[in-house]
């Protein structure tokens, strides 16, 4: 009995021993960059990414974390399933009380300056370390992390191919903590032009622009559903395009609206979640459609945004 006892342990050591090497997880990234903003970095890089994948930036909302993000959202598990590089800023209480990116202050907000710069120097070392795709860069975000994300793709157009705003805000919606209340609510009401020249101001990025992806909750009292109309003034303005939707339909029965450039190619399109408050589209499950988990503004609505945002940017292998 006690040789069968030994040998079974040795059976099970070697097992161990042979066994594949731990999944990858969330790590802390240091030395990115000069790091105007004081951001801290984090990257979800899946074992074994082969060169010329995509990367997605994914950005918090107030109160959350990279991490819990990440997870809670969905992205980890997409980068997983889909093989890209997912970089995760993170906010300080000290830039910030509440963890809010600043997405309304200006020296955070100005080309080559602050937490947009950082979140750009982060960009440029997960595409070295990767060996990423340079032209599939993509950059998502809920709440101030949305705001942010509008902020990025005004700031760093050069940078992105896309993005995805969460219950977010128009980019120059506000330059100081007062006046981001009243953007978030009730909304400011400004015309098409009026917030494209706010783009086109914050770089000399002539085109052509990122697609941009427009996530709101209809009951959000904290960011006022106006502003996915309001960002929708924006970007198309951007793109030179109608306000009007060259075609809506519904997406898990949640209205969908799409509009296209004169090739035909959607370059802004919003998802309006019917009775969702304020956070992140999830539909937590082991579905091939399904991700992210419930909880804290991570509301399970049966439809999960960063998938949706995954496939639209073809970041899933052909």
């Amino acid at each position: 009995m006690r040789r069968l006892l030994l040998f079974l342990a040795l059976m099970a050591a070697l097992a161990m021993g042979a066994a594949p090497a731990s999944a990858a997880t969330i790590r802390q990234v240091t030395g990115f960059g000069g790091n105007p903003g004081a951001l801290q970095m984090f990257e979800y890089k899946p074992d074994g990414l082969a060169a010329g994948r995509p990367v997605v930036v994914a950005l918090h909302g107030c109160t959350q974390n990279a991490a819990g993000y990440g997870q809670g959202s969905g992205w980890v598990e997409l980068a997983q399933r889909a093989g890209f590089t997912l970089v995760l800023p993170q906010q300080t209480s000290a830039n910030n009380f509440t963890q809010c990116f600043n997405w309304f202050q200006t020296g955070d907000i100005t080309r080559g300056q602050g937490e947009v710069e950082s979140i750009a120097q982060m960009v440029r070392w997960a595409l070295a370390d990767s060996a990423a795709d340079p032209t599939r860069v993509y950059v998502t975000g809920l709440s101030a992390g949305g705001g942010m994300t509008a902020a990025m793709l005004a700031t760093y157009p050069d940078l992105f191919a896309g993005g995805g705003v969460v219950a977010g805000l128009p980019y120059g919606c506000a330059s100081s903590v007062v006046d981001a209340y009243t953007c978030m609510y009730p909304g400011k009401d400004l015309t098409p032009d009026q917030w494209a020249a706010k783009v086109r101001a914050a770089s000399s990025y002539t085109g052509p622009w990122p697609t941009v992806s427009i996530w709101q909750g209809t009951a959000d009292f904290t960011v006022a559903p106006a502003n996915q109309r309001e960002l929708v003034d924006q970007w198309t303005a951007v793109h030179g395009i109608s306000t009007t939707p060259s075609a809506t339909d519904t997406v898990a029965g949640y209205p969908h609206a799409v509009y296209r450039d004169a090739s035909g190619r959607t370059v802004v399109e919003t998802y309006a979640i019917t009775g969702m408050g304020h956070g992140q589209p999830v539909d937590p499950g082991t579905g091939a459609t399904q991700c992210g988990q419930a909880g804290a503004y991570l509301l399970d609505v049966n439809l999960c945004a960063a998938y949706r945002l995954s496939t639209s940017w073809s970041l899933f292998p052909a």
